[in-house]
């Protein structure tokens, strides 16, 4: 079945553009209005427009419309960082299994300024996840299942991330099989593609023809970790 043709208004990707030349927070509350119109609500439209073709590759995906839901918050927590602008220059989306807070794996969608970015998989792993992850990796047949699903992964182009170790974590048994991805506190493909992509009708093919390479590797997060 043929994706959603979906895009997003130009109105969108101005909006970030001209976020990120003025982020602060009284320029924000005089464009209030552009951020709704421009942001929000086709934010809102796009999580919607896509949820039936994406239950079709993830059956029983969570795909909400709304912030905080499937749609990030554009506010920046900058409590512990150095970096003090209040809002994101970007528009995030996840789609996830079960509890969103616990999700060891999603769907994921980045639209800035600069790109469109295309993904599925975890940025991170608490220490509970790492270690159901590590256990699955060092498993003959789920190690040997993961493996295959990166490689696959890179022989298409995909760009598979986290590995954030140079070596083995000290106490970590590997082999020449696993050694690698043994090296990952997250893992994740992506995509990164033109960011007139937004506002071009072909965004929704080159969207789901991502989400459909990326689905066995979102599939056997789910299942072990």
């Amino acid at each position: 079945m043929a994706a959603p043709r979906l895009t997003f208004p130009t109105e969108t990707t101005a909006f970030l553009r001209d976020l990120r030349q003025t982020n602060e927070r009284s320029w924000f509350e005089a464009n209030r209005a552009r951020y709704e119109a421009g942001y929000l609500e086709p934010a809102k439209a796009f999580v919607a427009a896509v949820a039936p073709a994406l239950d079709r590759i993830v059956p029983g995906i969570n795909a909400e419309p709304r912030v905080l839901g499937s749609i990030f918050r554009i506010n920046r927590d900058t409590r512990f960082s150095t970096d003090k602008r209040p809002y994101k220059d970007h528009l995030d989306f996840w789609f996830w299994e079960g509890d969103r807070k616990t999700a060891g794996s999603g769907l994921f969608l980045r639209v800035s300024p600069d790109a469109v970015i295309v993904g599925a998989g975890a940025h991170g792993f608490s220490k509970n996840q790492l270690a159901r992850y590590r256990s699955a990796v060092q498993d003959p047949g789920a190690g040997a299942e993961l493996a295959g699903i990166v490689a696959k992964l890179e022989r298409g182009g995909h760009e598979v991330g986290g590995l954030t170790h140079a070596r083995t974590p000290r106490g970590v048994v590997a082999d020449e099989r696993n050694e690698r991805l043994l090296r990952h506190s997250a893992l994740f493909a992506h995509d990164e593609l033109p960011a007139a992509t937004a506002t071009s009708p072909t965004l929704g093919r080159e969207v789901f023809a991502r989400w459909r390479a990326f689905a066995g590797l979102h599939h056997w997060l789910v299942h072990h970790v």
